[in-house]
C-alpha cells in the first residue's frame, strides 16, 4: 500500500485518535502543523505506519 510522495499523522484529540493522510514529505520531531480542524499540534515522533503492509512514515502528533 505504498503511496509515493505522502505520510500519515496520527492525531491525539480529546475524542480519540484520527489517522490523516498528507501529501509530501513527513515533518520533522519538534514541528508545528495544522490539521483539518485548524488547532496546531506538535510531532512527537516519526515511526513507521500502523498499517499493514504499508511503506509510509508516520508522524505522531499532539496538541501544541
Amino acid at each position: 500500500m505504498a503511496s509515493e510522495g505522502k505520510h500519515l499523522v496520527f492525531v491525539s484529540k480529546p475524542s480519540g485518535y484520527e489517522l490523516l493522510e498528507r501529501d509530501g514529505e513527513p515533518p520533522e520531531p519538534g514541528a508545528e502543523v495544522e490539521v483539518d480542524d485548524g488547532v496546531r499540534y506538535t510531532v512527537i515522533k516519526l515511526a513507521p505506519s500502523p498499517l499493514p503492509q504499508d511503506d509510509r512514515t508516520c508522524a505522531y502528533l499532539q496538541p501544541a
